[in-house]
């Protein structure tokens, strides 16, 4: 069932996408109330094989595939795609993250679709963009943050660079390409004018490290790894403590500089020439980090974070999954919401964000079977009968599950 009070209530998505950052695309328009359609070949959307399984299900795929209309066609077949032609015209977007070029080839590309329907909005999410040098080349998330300069920043400096331990770049160019979506809706709602969304992961991963360009161009700087801490900012880093844990404290700003100095027993600090503004700090940024660890070494985590948090500084230990789910503010937030599953009874998901006064994102279900919808789908908006189904599931053109749901 439709979230009928959902901000995007009304809009419809047909998402061809795969894997991360398309299937991200279109879990936030389905959050928000928008009908999401997804497409998936028999075998099932690769994210069904990534992540943890239980009960021979995918877990990544209960989360990302949560709210969609899960429909199964393939897209190499000629009629599969005619089927896509079909159903275009009952839709306003179309997410779409094959390399550029490979819908075209198939008579799928945006000049075809809006040949079809002249408003559609389609977003195009790729490695390096529809356009470019690099453009047909292959691009996973992490190849092209290997390009962006994001993933040079990103561990310790006296390492190789690290990675994310989740599919970062994807879910920023997820972001990016739901929010140029919703612009170009917007567009359309004033001219009736469609256009395409072209989101690089590239680009995505890119305007991540913002601060560092103007700095390399007046100041020729390349910025390096920084490990837990950030070039210029200080104390702002991650601290040892007494009992062998770590805490992040953030006390940089002046105002909070002068509330940290006494809180630590230290209100010289503040009138320290190497210490008195933020600037001075980030020049004599090891020394002060020393500082705050012969502090931290002698007191324990919640001692820290009693003194730190009883003088308003921000400070926080480092929590894993497991701390999250025992954290009562997550709770409260609504960050952990227990799905229903039609497999598995109920299931954990993270909740939808932003957070909206009037109209918030909302989890109906989880993500469900390959097939389940192909049914309900291609006969209420393609207009095809049992008898046409029949025939196009002996051809493998598309599968139905008998075991799926054909509600709406």
């Amino acid at each position: 069932m439709q979230d009928t009070n959902g901000p995007l209530a009304g809009y419809r998505v047909l998402e061809l996408g795969s894997t991360i950052a398309g299937p991200f695309c279109g879990r936030l328009f389905a959050d928000f109330g928008a009908e999401v359609i997804k497409i998936e070949p028999r075998e099932g959307d690769g994210v069904r094989s990534a992540g943890k399984q239980f009960r021979g299900k995918s877990l990544y795929a209960a989360s990302i595939l949560r709210n969609k209309k899960l429909i199964s066609i393939d897209l190499r077949h000629a009629k599969g795609q005619e089927l896509v032609r079909k159903l275009v015209p009952q839709c306003d977007v179309v997410v779409e993250n094959f390399r550029p070029g490979g819908l075209e080839k198939w008579g799928l590309g945006y000049a075809d679709l809006a040949r079809i329907r002249p408003d559609i909005i389609m977003v195009r999410i790729s490695g390096f963009g529809q356009t470019g040098p690099y453009s047909a080349r292959p691009g996973y998330g992490v190849i092209c943050e290997a390009a962006s300069g994001l993933r040079h920043i990103t561990g310790d400096p006296d390492r190789p660079p690290a990675r994310v331990a989740v599919a970062l770049t994807d879910y920023i160019t997820g972001l990016y390409a739901a929010f140029g979506a919703v612009m170009a809706l917007l567009h359309r709602n004033r001219t009736g004018e469609g256009q395409y969304v072209d989101a690089a992961l590239a680009e995505g991963a890119f305007s991540f490290i913002e601060p560092h360009v103007p700095a390399y161009d007046k100041l020729g700087i390349i910025a390096n790894r920084m490990g837990s801490g950030l070039a210029g900012s200080a104390p702002n880093n991650l601290y040892p403590t007494a009992d062998g844990q770590f805490i992040h404290i953030q006390a940089a700003q002046n105002t909070v500089f002068r509330r940290f100095a006494p809180a630590i027993g230290m209100p010289e600090l503040v009138d320290d020439e190497r210490f008195g503004n933020a600037i001075a700090r980030g020049r004599h940024q090891q020394e002060l980090d020393d500082i705050v660890t012969r502090w931290t070494d002698r007191h324990t985590l919640e001692e820290i974070r009693g003194k730190l948090d009883a003088a308003d500084v921000p400070a926080m230990g480092i929590n894993n999954i497991a701390d999250i789910f025992k954290d009562a503010h997550f709770r409260a937030r609504g960050m952990l919401v227990e799905a229903p599953d039609d497999d598995l009874g109920t299931v954990t998901l993270a909740g939808p964000v932003p957070k909206l006064s009037r109209t918030p994102g909302v989890i109906r279900k989880s993500g469900g079977r390959i097939g389940q919808d192909t049914r309900s789908v291609l006969q209420e908006l393609a207009g095809l009968t049992a008898p046409d189904l029949q025939a196009l599931e002996a051809e493998g053109v598309v599968y139905c599950d008998s075991a799926g749901s054909n509600a709406a």
